[in-house]
């Protein structure tokens, strides 16, 4: 009895660090989507045309890639535990405040900040994985962790709509502050950054971890992260995904509404594809390190993003192009569903290349995708405002799915940034 108590315990600590990490992800959702979900609301009190409403969007976007990397690279150095406490409170001051707001100026300006300050959750998210999962299971966590921010999109609607209508657009913002600064004070309380500091900790799981290179080695190697090929690669793979991503967490709503014809009750559908992203992330984190052991993490990794994302941009087209509540519900679903299947892959690709200093190096990676999220969100309120039509920014969006689907199956993930500077197998095998 003794020994099965001990085993429980043994699991529980990494496992306790991801949960955590799932509950981080769904407030990340939350707090990011509210404003798509509210936007008729606030912009009809307001008075906000489609192409400022877009400028506000990519405030968000804007912010959080300026300091993506500068956030990923203070986690690697100082540890995850007080970096991820800063990025959560601060946002979600920021994302009360947006519940004060009273004009154009005050919103872009405050989404700009809560973008500031939510930058580098992702990328320290993921260093955290580097560091208490062994290689085995970092896809699988991956897919947890990008499963339950489609959690925080699937409650967005389902939570924000109810409220908004009861209380107002201004309620939302400040009940989704409180939740936030609860996480911050339970993480900091219960998370250590190395697992051998964690409290319980037994040494059969330290062992199962494996040894991993400490916070505060030395300086991040900027040089050899900017002269690796494959991280390149995948960082521009990466801001071409982001196009298609980001038009489901800002405009999706606003096109519901203005081309399929739904109302604000019918924006509760827009829950659906997030739904279908939690089954994706959670198949494609198993699908990616059962393929990996059978194909290899070359062949494995590199594959599933390339048809996951090739496929979307024929559904993205689709939606543009057939038209009905049923076919909109089922295309959008299905798109969704697909690209986050290939999700826990693409970052299980950065730690891999990234390796002790993969929070750095998935900062990069996110970056991108929030340049391509910008472009695209902004891009699509001016092509609208152009052409009258809400599906014609949708076949622009397809095109840069279909280049990532291609440039992610030129990565190599079993090429990390030691190994292209061509260090030692033995000295890049301790990175």
């Amino acid at each position: 009895m003794k020994q099965q108590r001990e085993q429980q315990r043994h699991w529980r600590q990494r496992h306790w660090v991801l949960t955590l990490l799932g509950l981080l992800s769904v407030l990340t959702f939350l707090d990011r989507l509210a404003i798509a979900v509210a936007a008729p609301g606030i912009q009809r009190e307001l008075h906000i045309a489609p192409q400022a409403w877009g400028w506000i969007l990519s405030a968000y976007v804007l912010a959080n890639g300026l300091f993506e990397m500068p956030s990923g690279a203070m986690g690697d150095r100082n540890g995850q535990r007080g970096e991820l406490t800063r990025i959560v409170t601060w946002w979600s001051g920021f994302t009360a405040l947006t519940g004060w707001c009273r004009g154009f100026w005050q919103l872009l300006s405050v989404r700009f900040l809560f973008g500031m300050g939510a930058a580098g959750a992702y990328p320290n998210a993921a260093g955290v994985i580097a560091r208490w999962f062994p290689p085995r299971e970092r896809a699988r966590c991956q897919g947890v962790v990008w499963a339950a921010s489609r959690l925080g999109g699937v409650l967005a609607p389902l939570l924000i709509v109810p409220v908004e209508r009861y209380w107002g657009w201004r309620a939302v913002f400040k009940l989704l502050g409180t939740m936030g600064v609860a996480w911050a004070a339970v993480w900091y309380a219960r998370f250590r950054n190395h697992p051998a500091e964690q409290p319980g900790i037994l040494a059969e799981e330290l062992e199962e971890i494996g040894a991993f290179q400490t916070h505060g080695a030395g300086p991040i190697p900027w040089r050899r992260l900017l002269e690796s090929r494959q991280l390149w690669l995948l960082v521009l793979a990466y801001g071409c995904y982001g196009c298609g991503s980001w038009f489901y967490f800002s405009w999706f709503p606003v096109w519901m509404v203005h081309s399929a014809g739904f109302s604000l009750d019918g924006v509760l559908l827009a829950s659906l594809p997030f739904a279908m992203g939690v089954v994706g992330n959670l198949a494609g984190g198993e699908l990616g390190d059962w393929l990996a052991q059978r194909w290899g993490a070359k062949a494995a990794l590199r594959a599933i993003p390339a048809v996951c994302l090739m496929l979307t941009a024929g559904l993205l087209c689709a939606m543009a192009t057939i038209h009905g509540k049923v076919a909109t519900v089922v295309l959008s679903s299905l798109g969704f569903g697909m690209m986050d299947l290939m999700l826990p892959s693409a970052w299980a690709m950065c730690i891999a290349i990234g390796r002790q200093w993969s929070g750095t190096a998935t900062g990069m990676m996110n970056t991108a995708g929030q340049a391509g999220g910008f472009v695209a969100t902004v891009g699509f309120g001016y092509v609208v405002h152009a052409t009258g039509s809400y599906n014609a920014p949708l076949f622009v969006i397809a095109g840069m799915v279909a280049i990532a689907a291609i440039l992610f199956s030129r990565v190599d993930a079993t090429q990390g940034v030691e190994e292209e500077a061509g260090l030692p197998p033995a000295e890049a095998a301790r990175c």
